[in-house]
């Protein structure tokens, strides 16, 4: 697999919001560092430590076949000069789906290397129902 070069953690994190969107494995995984110390921790799941877990969970979220546009909320972005945390909230809708889903908080972790800026850490999870219920609101 071939790393792409970022140039800034903004560039990764909307290289990141395409690949999901597009179900795109080989596009999601550039984005990632090629490190056994990556994390990711899908809304609901565990807590997953190493490349090989990670690229397996967005490959069993991709097989699905189901797509979903995401709209990124009230985030909010810290950077210094090698490291990144960009925090948000992702709002999901799928084709076929009729009831909206509850939000997601997400943060991201990116790191600067050689090859650019690159995501080192992801824990997305649902949104407490009170929460969910008061973004809900201000969306309608």
């Amino acid at each position: 697999m071939t790393m792409r070069f970022f140039a800034t953690p903004q560039d990764a994190e909307a290289a990141f919001y395409d690949a999901l969107e597009r179900g795109d494995l080989d596009a999601m995984m550039a984005i990632w560092a090629e490190d056994e110390e990556v994390v990711c921790v899908h809304p609901d799941g565990e807590r997953l430590v190493g490349f090989a877990a990670v690229r397996e969970s967005w490959r069993l979220i991709f097989a699905s076949g189901r797509h979903a546009s995401v709209r990124v909320t009230d985030a909010v972005r810290r950077q210094g000069v090698l490291m990144a945390l960009h925090s948000a909230h992702e709002h999901y809708s799928v084709a076929g789906e009729e009831q909206q889903r509850p939000p997601v908080i997400a943060s991201n972790v990116f790191m600067r290397g050689a090859q650019g800026w690159h995501l080192l850490s992801r824990h997305a999870s649902s949104a407490p129902a009170q929460l969910a219920a008061g973004i809900s609101a201000t969306l309608h």
